[in-house]
């Protein structure tokens, strides 16, 4: 007997989740990895005027990845196809408390990047203030960025995992986890 007849049950074979569903876990992935990029090259481009753009395009992103979320949380809520779990027991709460990780830590990165954007002021391409909340507050604005890059980087790491458990379930497992939510079919 195959180790994919063995931890898959037999409800779960064959289905996928919905495009809806698809497209937003996947332009969640790729914000993260573009966003996560950005922020550590952030200081990279030679002039302030770069160092401004690339800052912005940052912060845009970042506003773009907290609808997504948003968005993502209502779908799942109310519209999304619900399919059978393929784990059970120590798997399925492991799988189950991952994913509710990842949704805190990436609202959590999201805040406090406005915090971030909101305690050291800052320009969208420098067409947009964004005001500081308490101008001149270092210590202020060094601790929430702090707080920033170590939850970006700690989405980063949960998703790395997420990702590395994806690969088990699909090459070691054999099962149809990963399948089921790749936007192409594998056959």
């Amino acid at each position: 007997m195959s180790a994919s007849i063995v931890t898959q049950p037999a409800e779960t074979r064959g289905l996928r989740y919905d495009p809806t569903t698809i497209a937003l876990h996947w332009t969640t992935a790729v914000l993260v990895v573009v966003l996560w990029s950005i922020g550590q090259t952030v200081d990279f481009p030679p002039t302030a005027a770069l160092r401004n753009d690339y800052r912005s395009v940052h912060i845009v992103l970042g506003a773009v990845l907290g609808t997504v979320l948003v968005i993502r949380l209502v779908w799942r809520m109310t519209r999304h196809r619900r399919l059978p779990p393929n784990d059970q027991g120590l798997l399925l709460l492991i799988a189950r408390l991952t994913h509710f990780a990842l949704y805190v830590l990436l609202f959590l990165t999201v805040v406090l990047g406005i915090g971030t954007a909101w305690t050291r002021g800052d320009t969208l391409f420098n067409l947009l203030a964004i005001p500081a909340y308490d101008p001149g507050n270092r210590p202020l604005m060094r601790l929430v960025h702090g707080w920033h890059a170590l939850a970006a980087n700690t989405v980063l790491i949960v998703a790395g995992l997420h990702a590395v458990a994806a690969l088990f379930h699909h090459f070691i497992l054999r099962d149809v986890t990963l399948r089921r939510m790749l936007p192409w079919e594998l056959r």
